[in-house]
């Protein structure tokens, strides 16, 4: 049994008990998040090919920021990220891809 005494405010991310466990997974290297934005665009060009082209769109961007040295366009990664999960079919690998791609940037 744990016991937890906490004086003051707390911020951020909370797990307390016996077993809580946090994960935050932002900031994977950039080689990670185009590797999942290539697989993303594949798996959306068979599952659901009017969403491809959002995808494309991500593993351009994700490439031409590493390519240039500067920081991703944040807003319009989230805004294609977006477009495929509202799309994309519940429970399919393309929508846990797309997740997975947004937790990866710190989406």
């Amino acid at each position: 049994m744990s016991t937890f005494n906490i004086h003051g405010n707390i911020t951020g991310p909370s797990n307390f008990g016996d077993h809580g466990r946090i994960e935050i997974r932002h900031g994977e290297s950039p080689a990670e998040a185009l590797r999942l934005a290539g697989e993303l665009v594949r798996r959306l060009s068979a599952e659901s090919p009017e969403l491809a082209e959002p995808a494309a769109l991500v593993r351009g961007e994700l490439t031409r920021a590493d390519e240039e040295r500067r920081p991703v366009d944040r807003g319009r990664i989230r805004q294609w990220l977006e477009l495929i999960t509202t799309g994309a079919a519940a429970g399919s690998g393309s929508l846990a891809l797309a997740r997975e791609l947004g937790q990866a940037l710190g989406m």
